[in-house]
């Protein structure tokens, strides 16, 4: 049954929040279990819905899954069966798309349903599969179905068009066991990406150059079994920091790592947020006297575009004429019909560019998120607006945020999670 958020908007927060483990972070670490037969534990997992379907689907191919604490999963891939992989379940989220690079050292021939994920744009995984094809992968579309063969992978120089996030740990994935040498050119190096190197390091994998343009990977011909600890999510962090500059209160935003946080920091103190960093945390105060400011989002460690959508609500609240730059996705803006009939002034210059006119006072009414991050945006929103704002389609939200209600909720926050 659908369910739908009432937020009752200007309560004053307080109190202390802790960030869980990374979602973009997770899936590359699930994916990365399948390179090997022995077992592998990962902790700090976030509870959320993209998690819980990726795990599904390594159940589904064989792979042993068992809970070893409250977000911690012991995970034996000694036996893989590809024809009954749960197709419904990748179709459900974007970090399916992993499991090209994992299966293919393990299996000579699969078929895989197209990942699903946000809709904020064309997200083709063209880039990913000429990728694999340079490592001998021979890759062929179906309708909504690949069709994949490779006898063996072998290193060679790949060169990326752009700067893909999914598409570098998908190469990551693959090489580590191919024969030879593989150099990725214009690599991503996000924190998730380098997470994900150092797991397949302490693997065994032969890996230079994680968090750099430049990757360099010595193939092996065996992996062996891990324990790893999920980074803790940045976009995350970002959200919550968000809603305390922009809700009457104080809040301590807990097991932050701040240099995945520098930038976005640096922004929030040029526009005039109140806050202080202390070890692994930010403590962050309503800041009624924001300045506008111009925000682009870049390659890590530039901007990163999961931080837009959470920093709008603030530029609503300050003073001028702010220009939000997405030059990656042209649906990133979808959720700003959802801000103008909540009273927000905002103008779309173009599908990349959005001028915010500040301050503007927002009124709740019922909205409805189209993505995890448009959903978070909203929720600030509502959190900011006098009376009740309703979110519908907050499965969304779910895919990205541990029960987020709730723990806001402790914070002193009006919201409640419902039956539509």
């Amino acid at each position: 049954m659908a369910e739908k958020f009432i937020i009752q908007g200007q309560k004053n927060l307080s109190g202390e929040i802790e960030i869980r483990g990374s979602k973009n972070a997770a899936g590359p670490v699930l994916a990365a279990c399948l390179l090997t037969a022995e077992e592998c534990i990962i902790d700090n997992l976030p509870l959320i819905e993209d998690v819980f379907n990726m795990i599904e689907v390594l159940k589904s191919i064989g792979v042993k899954v068992k809970m070893a604490g409250d977000r911690k999963v012991k995970i034996i891939a000694d036996s893989l069966d590809s024809e009954k992989m749960d197709f419904e379940k990748i179709s459900k989220t974007r970090i399916s798309v992993l499991l090209f690079g994992s299966l293919l050292p393990r299996i000579k021939h699969f078929k895989m349903a197209a990942p699903g994920g946000d809709r904020i744009g064309s997200r083709p995984i063209s880039v990913h599969l000429r990728a694999l094809e340079k490592l001998g992968a021979k890759i062929e579309r179906q309708d909504d179905f690949y069709e994949i063969n490779c006898d063996s992978l072998k290193g060679t120089e790949i060169i990326l068009e752009e700067f893909s996030v999914t598409a570098t740990e998908t190469i990551m994935l693959a090489a580590v066991l191919a024969e030879g040498k593989t150099v990725i050119k214009g690599a991503a190096c996000e924190p998730h990406v380098q997470d994900l190197g150092k797991m397949l390091e302490n693997m065994g994998a032969k890996i230079k150059g994680v968090g750099t343009h430049t990757i360099e990977i010595e193939g092996v011909t065996h992996l062996k079994g891990n324990t790893h600890t999920v980074i803790s999510d940045p976009i995350e962090a970002a959200t919550f920091i968000c809603i305390g500059a922009v809700v009457p209160g104080k809040i301590t935003v807990k097991n932050v790592i701040l240099q995945h946080l520098d930038l976005f920091l640096e922004k929030l103190a040029e526009i005039g947020v109140n806050f202080e960093k202390r070890d692994n945390s930010v403590i962050v105060s309503y800041s009624p006297n924001l300045k506008s400011a111009k925000v682009q989002a870049l390659p890590y460690p530039g901007f990163p575009t999961d931080f837009l959508p959470v920093m709008i609500p603030l530029l609503l609240n300050a003073t001028g004429k702010s220009l939000v730059h997405d030059p990656l996705y042209e649906n990133r803006f979808n959720y700003v019909q959802e801000l103008r009939k909540m009273g927000g002034d905002i103008e779309i210059v173009d599908p990349h560019r959005a001028f915010v006119f500040g301050p503007s006072k927002l009124s709740g009414l019922t909205i409805e998120s189209w993505d995890i991050r448009a959903g978070a945006c909203l929720i600030i929103a509502g959190l900011m607006a006098k009376g009740k704002t309703t979110i519908e389609n907050i499965s969304q939200i779910d895919r990205g945020y541990e029960k987020i209600e709730e723990r806001l909720q402790k914070l002193g926050a009006d919201i409640k999670r419902i039956s539509a």
